[in-house]
């Protein structure tokens, strides 16, 4: 057996050279001879799995350590018998985190009161569902926007989405990346917001017009960009007009990666029959495993916000973006991993 495997996933090195020929390459750069003779894929966002990618090759599974998968075209694959794995919820706690420190840390440089806050989330899968849960630990008033959602389980816990944005004093992107939601962040949506609401996004670049964004940034009191369209080049303009600008990071922490990358060996190696992985789970190489426990229900805003600083302080990342924007992919590279947490 073959496996071609992105050489920046985290703790993978080593893991199947047991069982099979493995080949590392920097994801943007497997080709369609990289692949042509192997049996499973395990790459990350930068590999485009599509026709060009695959065409002749023996592929038959992909895993993917990243929650989206809009970067594998699934319709080929499905025409291929290539099955296809994606690490769901991996980055959930990760990126619940990021919403956090980019909310409390731009409010505190701006000395906005967040008491009485509406936060509004678009797309409540996994990453959604646990930034609304700790955003009402914390008190916040929480709307979700999520139709596939709402058509299944009823519209009790949901609202249509110019409702949402009307109403919300915060507007948070968690959706994956579709035909129905590339660019849905337009002229019109931010036109829908309210004067001085923040808006964060950590989702996908292309969910956003990001020159309907750069007309909307006078209205609005902060903006969060995490993902952007057409990384690494990402806009400058755009760039130099945010709040906080970090690399396609939100959810890089340790727990995550760790998770991430177990999810990959082990759909790959239940597929392949490799029994001694099936249950896999990296080495955390001395670091803690679990994510640390943060006690903020009852703390002011300036206590929560240097609480959250100290866990994660977010403007280092945008400090290194902003200094070094050509620098975007080695600074994703090369992320030191951040210590998750989690609130009780």
């Amino acid at each position: 057996m073959t496996i071609v495997i992105d050489k920046d996933i985290p703790f993978i090195q080593g893991v199947f050279e047991h069982y099979a020929t493995v080949h590392y390459y920097v994801g943007s750069e497997i080709d369609a001879a990289a692949v042509k003779h192997a049996d499973a894929l395990i790459i990350r966002t930068r590999t485009k799995c599509n026709e060009a990618l695959l065409d002749g090759s023996k592929v038959k599974i992909i895993a993917t350590a990243t929650i989206g998968y809009d970067h594998i075209d699934l319709d080929y694959c499905r025409s291929r018998g290539i099955h296809v794995q994606n690490a769901s919820g991996c980055n959930a706690g990760a990126v619940m985190n990021y919403v956090l420190s980019a909310m409390y840390g731009t409010a505190s440089r701006k000395r906005i009161n967040l008491d009485g806050f509406t936060v509004g989330i678009i797309g409540v899968g996994n990453v959604g569902s646990r930034v609304a849960g700790a955003l009402r630990l914390l008190g916040f008033n929480v709307l979700q926007n999520d139709p596939p959602r709402a058509e299944i389980e009823g519209p009790a816990q949901f609202c249509d989405l110019d409702y949402l944005l009307r109403k919300s004093d915060v507007v948070t992107m968690h959706v994956p990346l579709t035909s129905e939601t590339r660019n849905m962040a337009d002229a019109a949506f931010f036109s829908k917001m309210k004067l001085g609401a923040f808006f964060i996004n950590a989702s996908r670049g292309e969910v956003v017009d990001e020159t309907a964004l750069l007309h909307a940034v006078p209205k609005l009191g902060s903006v969060v960009i995490d993902t952007w369209c057409n990384e690494p080049d990402i806009n400058r303009e755009l760039l130099q007009v945010t709040d906080i600008a970090t690399p396609h990071i939100a959810g890089y922490s340790y727990q995550g990666k760790l998770v991430g990358t177990s999810m990959a060996v082990r759909a790959v190696a239940r597929y392949l029959g490799i029994k001694k992985l099936f249950d896999f789970f990296p080495d955390p190489q001395g670091q803690p495993r679990d994510a640390v426990k943060l006690d903020l229900r009852n703390k002011n805003q300036g206590q929560r916000t240097s609480i959250l600083q100290y866990n994660y302080p977010i403007f280092t990342d945008d400090f290194l973006l902003r200094i070094a924007p050509q620098d975007f992919e080695s600074l994703r590279a090369n992320y030191r991993y951040r210590r998750e947490f989690f609130i009780d």
